[in-house]
């Protein structure tokens, strides 16, 4: 396995704050609502995980560096892994594990509707990102999988109708998101632009 050391750091990078903020409830350090605050700062977690994921491409690209690449899968299964933890404890602390009441806030609050939306669209990338799914579903695991940028937009909107009040914080995650978006969006440009040339000097040997 290349960059092992690397990605044993950003396994233990990872998995320190879920332990942490679970030893800082266990001790009556996180005020008079512990499970609210674990909820809030999985779900805040998962979207700086989610954000670190998508930034691993411009870093590759900029750097040359593969060791990027190497632990993106990682970190896109670590962010999944805090997205459940973050909806498990909405469950358990804030629904009190009543299901009528988890029914009655996905029909009636759309930060929670967005939220499951994210959930699911999550959870299809985390059952595929294994070999087996990358080979058996070909050239439409790559469609798939940039439903990743989707699951940003949604995360962020959820989180928006969270915060309300406090802008500050969510617009500096909504300006990294979107400048991710961009550079996405300029390398597809800049991708069907050098298509297009290549098709011009070479028709014969572009399939369409």
């Amino acid at each position: 396995m290349r960059y092992r050391l690397w990605r044993v750091g950003v396994f233990l990078a990872a998995s320190v704050p879920p332990l942490y903020w679970l030893y800082c409830a266990v001790f009556n350090l996180l005020g008079p609502d512990p499970g609210k605050v674990m909820v809030d700062n999985l779900g805040l977690g998962a979207l700086i995980l989610l954000l670190i994921t998508l930034a691993m491409t411009p870093l590759q690209q900029l750097t040359r560096w593969g060791g990027w690449i190497a632990v993106r899968r990682q970190l896109g299964l670590w962010c999944f892994a805090y997205v459940a933890l973050h909806l498990s404890g909405y469950v358990l602390f804030i629904a009190g594990l009543r299901l009528e009441l988890v029914l009655r806030d996905l029909s009636e609050r759309p930060y929670i509707i967005v939220g499951a939306l994210a959930f699911v669209g999550l959870l299809a990338l985390a059952v595929t990102s294994n070999r087996f799914s990358i080979r058996k579903l070909g050239r439409k695991w790559k469609t798939l999988h940039r439903l990743i940028y989707v699951i940003l937009l949604l995360a962020l909107l959820h989180m928006l109708w969270v915060v309300r009040a406090d802008l500050g914080e969510w617009l500096a995650y909504a300006l990294i998101g979107g400048a991710l978006l961009l550079m996405r969006l300029s390398a597809a440009a800049g991708a069907l632009q050098r298509a297009g040339v290549l098709f011009r000097e070479n028709p014969k040997k572009i399939e369409i």
